[in-house]
């Protein structure tokens, strides 16, 4: 095995634009990201789903004479 390929893994601090501070390891010291599991909506439950037409309610009634066969 090759020595000295591997980048140095070191703690780093990832800061959201909420304010949310992440203090792990990786490869680079510090990133500012745009979103974290504190502020997107999927992880807060505010999350909204959106029924474009109807495609939820006429896929569930297409399939649904299938799942009954």
């Amino acid at each position: 095995m090759r020595e000295k390929i591997h980048p140095k893994y070191e703690e780093a601090t990832f800061t959201c634009s909420c304010g949310n501070v992440i203090k792990t390891r990786a490869t680079t010291k510090s990133t500012h990201l745009d979103i974290c599991s504190e502020c997107h909506p999927f992880y807060t439950g505010k999350q909204k789903l959106i029924d474009s037409a109807g495609r939820v309610e006429r896929f569930r009634k297409r399939y649904e004479n299938a799942s009954k066969k």
